[in-house]
């Protein structure tokens, strides 16, 4: 059974960092894409980040790119989201969600992602 727990949200100033981790618990990660997504109140979720466990293939989006990084750990068989250089903009419940593709590549679309875990919030103020 998939089962994603995301960890690691909590509140850090402006210019702060934060890393999100995500364990691939009951799949192969290697048969999976995962992305990462937010929702801030009031706004459509936003696909931010994803990473295709086929061919290692990521992906980021225009609000992101340059400030965050998404990685894979064989060891601990987890995908972490490395947040840098936040802003007030960043404030949201951050997802992660997987998808079962042996595809190339990886989707910032929410639709295609069949399995969510249940959020951790992020916020950033001063």
């Amino acid at each position: 059974e998939v089962q994603l727990v995301e960890s690691g949200g909590g509140s850090v100033q402006p210019g702060g960092s934060l890393r999100l981790s995500c364990p691939a618990a009951g799949f192969t990660f290697d048969d999976y894409s995962i992305g990462w997504f937010r929702q801030a109140p009031g706004k459509e979720r936003e696909g931010i980040s994803c990473i295709s466990g086929s061919d290692g293939i990521v992906q980021y989006g225009d609000s992101v790119r340059g400030r965050f990084a998404i990685s894979y750990n064989l060891a601990d068989n987890t995908v972490y989201l490395q947040m840098n250089s936040l802003t007030p903009e960043d404030t949201a419940t951050y997802y992660c969600a997987a998808r079962r593709s042996k595809f190339s590549g990886c989707t910032l679309l929410h639709g295609p992602y069949g399995y969510w875990g249940q959020g951790t919030q992020v916020t950033v103020s001063s």
